[in-house]
């Protein structure tokens, strides 16, 4: 009977163990990426998309235009090349960011269709790097994305990476 009352107490406290010794998902700062639990979130993609779209504004290929003339831009499809499925991974949370940011900068109009002829299209991919080390588990996703003249010309590209970083318990 003790044998007995001694192994449903171990079962009992195995779970209580195993999960005890796991890290929480936590936020560390890093000079070089941020690191926090392991998957995206929107502020994440808000992020993203606000200093793409900076960069994007800043390059030399919008420098002709200007409240009096608003560049045409077609925000196009960003393909996730992740393990997160797309109705948990919504890419249409970058592009519409995306476009309401470069709407509000009064270089563009953003293009719905990309039937009107546009000045530039824009594509994009969200890649997925997965590491595991001993018991330190890290998801590393790049945005990245391109504008393209008329002609297929990349005018202007970017790339940011958000680290997902993640610690499981020893036992």
């Amino acid at each position: 009977m003790k044998t007995k009352l001694c192994l449903v107490t171990f079962a009992l406290l195995c779970p209580l163990l195993w999960t005890g010794c796991a890290t929480a998902p936590h936020v560390v700062e890093s000079p070089n990426e941020k690191i926090r639990s392991m998957d995206p979130d929107t502020d994440d993609f808000a992020t993203v998309g606000n200093v793409m779209v900076q960069s994007m504004l800043q390059s030399p290929s919008f420098e002709k235009y200007n409240a009096n003339k608003r560049a045409i831009l077609y925000v196009g499809h960003i393909v996730n090349d992740t393990h997160i499925p797309m109705g948990k991974l919504d890419t249409e949370l970058l592009t519409k960011k995306i476009r309401i940011a470069l709407n509000q900068s009064g270089k563009t109009f953003t293009d719905m269709t990309g039937q009107n002829n546009p000045d530039f299209r824009l594509n994009g991919k969200v890649i997925e790097t997965y590491i595991p080390h001993g018991d330190t588990r890290q998801r590393t996703y790049s945005f990245q994305l391109s504008l393209m003249n008329p002609q297929g010309l990349a005018v202007w590209e970017d790339e940011k990476a958000i680290t997902l970083q993640k610690t499981r318990g020893t036992f």
